[in-house]
């Protein structure tokens, strides 16, 4: 009787525990010891409740997709001779916390120069130069381990805890990632404002130098010495540059297109600028109109005047290897469907173009 009471009670505190300790139901059920992520134990802490928070349990169906899914992505990131350093992670994450709450305040400084909208995507703090080396030290760090625990994935036994550890890393990574970005919006902002004109609207370049941005951000090298500042102004301010040029070199093919076929705008090559509505009446439909060419004509046209997809002017030898035909046939294919162009533009005047000029 006694004994029985012994082992009741041994059981309640070993249910206890077990509800303190993050469990996963494949692990658990092969008696699998769940290992530690960090060797500094207030990190380790941390990092174990956030698992709880951010990365739940899977099901084992889900578990084997993911892991699959995990497999079959390379985790990018800059790495460092110190990641692998014994006291790594107690050097990088001093605090003990995987994300310190100060480094995400925000200020509520007003921007009187901006709209409403824009003045809350520059509302995060900036960061200082010690900040941002932590911030990308941090964010490359987790990504580090993350990739660790990775090589350790087997599509014969999943492991439900290695693959939440993974993913709340990656999680927490993002988060450092976010953090850069939120505090250098004000930069994007300032340098895509100064190529705004007529053909370039302000929301599409500033949603350009975001993806610069974020490009940047994976890129930079903190142990290179400089601030990031320097060089995601260099980044962003090329990829704005290369954007406008693009279009502005797209709208100039279109607008020869359209002349080739017969349609006339000598107004836009007076003019300095085309509006904005004259341009996609143009745009469209020269698109109309090489929907109406069979597939081999279409193709020529677009490959011939850089259209589409084209970036480059195709030759003639070069389209006649790929339609496999002679070039003296992609010739005659390339005038036929300029013929039909010019006949579709006089059978279908413009009337709403006319009225723009």
């Amino acid at each position: 009787m006694v004994q029985t009471i012994e082992l009741k009670k041994r059981a309640t505190v070993r249910k206890k525990l077990e509800s303190k300790t993050p469990r996963t139901s494949r692990s658990a059920k092969r008696g699998i010891e769940l290992r530690v992520t960090f060797d500094f134990p207030s990190l380790e802490g941390s990092f174990v409740h956030y698992c709880q928070l951010v990365a739940p349990e899977y099901t084992e169906e889900s578990l084997v997709k993911s892991v699959r899914s995990l497999l079959a992505t390379e985790l990018e990131f800059i790495a460092s001779p110190s990641f692998s350093a014994p006291g790594a992670a107690e050097a990088i994450f001093a605090d003990g916390n995987l994300i310190p709450g100060e480094m995400a305040s925000i200020s509520k400084g007003k921007s009187p120069d901006l709209p409403p909208h824009l003045a809350r995507l520059c509302e995060a703090k900036l960061l200082t130069a010690d900040e941002e080396r932590l911030v990308f030290e941090r964010m490359n760090f987790l990504k580090f381990k993350a990739n660790q625990l990775r090589q350790q994935l087997s599509i014969d036994i999943p492991c439900d805890w290695t693959v939440r550890r993974i993913q709340a890393l990656l999680v927490a990574a993002d988060w450092y990632r976010d953090r850069m970005i939120k505090s250098n919006m004000r930069l994007v902002i300032s340098i895509v404002k100064k190529f705004v004109n007529k053909q370039n609207g302000f929301d599409d370049l500033l949603s350009d130098g975001i993806v610069a941005l974020l490009r940047a951000v994976d890129k930079f090298d903190v142990g290179l010495g400089f601030r990031f500042s320097t060089y995601a102004t260099q980044v962003v301010r090329r990829n704005t540059y290369r954007r406008v040029m693009e279009k502005q070199k797209e709208r100039q093919r279109v607008t020869l297109s359209i002349h080739e076929s017969g349609v006339d705008v000598s107004d836009e090559h007076r003019s300095p600028s085309m509006s904005e509505e004259r341009w996609q009446t143009l745009r469209g439909r020269l698109s109309a109109m090489l929907d109406r060419l069979d597939r081999r004509e279409k193709l020529i046209v677009r490959a011939r005047f850089s259209l589409g997809g084209h970036r480059r002017v195709q030759t003639l030898q070069r389209l006649a290897d790929k339609l496999g035909v002679s070039k003296e046939r992609v010739r005659q294919l390339e005038k036929r469907a300029l013929e039909k162009l010019r006949d579709f533009a006089i059978e279908s005047p413009l009337p709403e173009v006319e009225s723009l000029a």
